[in-house]
């Protein structure tokens, strides 16, 4: 699956800083040093947008995609000096079902973490190669002549 990255700088020029949260449709959760938080998606969620910043501090954190079951998980490693400066900003693709972001803090907890995961694109959560139970959708043994 297809990873897409853009860095936020801030405006030198203008003496502007861009929010990398702003015009978010959830709440920014704050990952204490150590710890780790899950996000579960519903299978029509087709991409997350992911946003990672601290007040100015180094910002040390793994990102882990869950697929799945029975799928190996994605791993991001992640170091910026100052999460402040630099955030990290992500869209991940997750199509299917089964799908969970995990963010852990692997800093120490002196160097808390805020973190923003959301859904990017929402479609109708079914793939190309996912089953049809039930046989209820259009055109269901219409085309058969019995």
């Amino acid at each position: 699956y297809s990873l897409f990255f853009a860095g936020v700088v801030p405006s030198e020029v203008r003496g502007e800083r861009i929010n990398p949260m702003a015009g978010a449709k959830s709440t920014p959760r704050t990952i204490q040093g150590g710890a780790l938080r899950t996000y579960p998606f519903d299978p029509n969620v087709e991409s997350v947008r992911i946003v990672l910043q601290t007040d100015g501090r180094p910002l040390n954190s793994r990102i882990e995609l869950l697929q799945g079951p029975n799928n190996i998980k994605q791993v991001m490693e992640l170091y910026t000096e100052d999460g402040m400066d630099r955030p990290y900003i992500a869209i991940i693709e997750t199509p299917g079902s089964g799908n969970v972001v995990r963010i852990v803090n692997t800093a120490t907890m002196e160097f808390p973490l805020t973190a923003l995961v959301e859904a990017d694109q929402i479609g109708d959560g079914r793939g190309p190669a996912d089953a049809v139970l039930g046989g209820d959708g259009p055109g269901f043994m219409l085309d058969r002549a019995w």
